[in-house]
């Protein structure tokens, strides 16, 4: 993979605010706030939100940012449990010494390989990886509150990432969670201010365009994966949320 191609799926950012530009709407990121020598508040910004913080603490945290089909090259365990961490909660703060320590040190690891002259885009995925591992382990052995609402967006991601190549009506998962649709567009605009069917259909596009890049798929052929009734629809859906049409941007990338 060349350099252009790697700095497109992550990017660390050491002096982050605000108004720092991240890689994409469709990029996931992480803001490791260093507190205190023994403590790391760690801020989590799923798809299509914002981070949840007032003002970062200037050079005392750095951003890690990446494209969320970087975690998909992976199994779907491993996906789904990113996504858990990333919409269960906005922040985990990080107070045991050892794992503190680990965190910095796997941090500084992942640091030296993207600043070095001959970094590894296989060596940056792994110690992101292992990164995000822990940062499951450790929350899955928080006893955090968690609000109802908050659950049922989870559970609404969850569902829609194992169903959505078959399942694109909002209806379905609201039978799924046991609300009307209704509600569950409130729930959701409430929390990601996005629809089931934004939703969905951004998730559509996130798969569409990874097939485009990775794979020799023909457009019809994706068309029919992604449940569309003719190639006509999906070209016209892919325009109009991309820009160009779907053989276009598979040219683009090769170019």
């Amino acid at each position: 993979m060349n350099l252009n191609t790697w700095k497109t799926k992550i990017k660390i950012d050491l002096n982050f605010d605000l108004n720092t530009e991240l890689l994409s709407d469709n990029s996931m990121g992480i803001y490791f706030e260093f507190n205190a020598v023994n403590s790391i508040m760690v801020h989590f910004k799923p798809l299509n939100e914002l981070f949840k913080l007032n003002s970062p603490t200037g050079g005392k945290g750095i951003l890690l940012h990446f494209q969320r089909d970087l975690i998909d090259e992976d199994d779907i365990e491993y996906a789904l449990d990113v996504m858990s961490i990333f919409n269960k909660y906005p922040q985990l703060h990080i107070k045991e010494a050892r794992e503190v320590e680990r965190i910095k040190r796997l941090i500084e690891l992942l640091k030296e390989e993207y600043f070095s002259s001959t970094v590894s885009y296989i060596m940056l995925k792994t110690l992101l990886k292992v990164i995000l591992l822990h940062l499951i382990r450790f929350q899955n052995n928080e006893l955090l509150p968690q609000d109802i609402y908050q659950k049922r967006v989870f559970h609404f991601l969850e569902l829609m990432e194992i169903n959505f190549l078959h399942e694109t009506n909002a209806e379905y998962y609201a039978n799924q969670l046991g609300i009307s649709t209704k509600r569950l567009n409130q729930v959701l605009q409430d929390k990601l201010n996005l629809t089931a069917k934004q939703i969905i259909q951004q998730r559509q596009i996130t798969e569409a365009k990874r097939k485009l890049i990775r794979s020799a798929v023909t457009t019809k052929e994706l068309a029919f994966e992604l449940g569309f009734e003719s190639i006509s629809s999906f070209s016209r859906f892919f325009k109009k949320n991309v820009g160009v049409s779907p053989t276009v941007f598979k040219s683009q990338q090769e170019s």
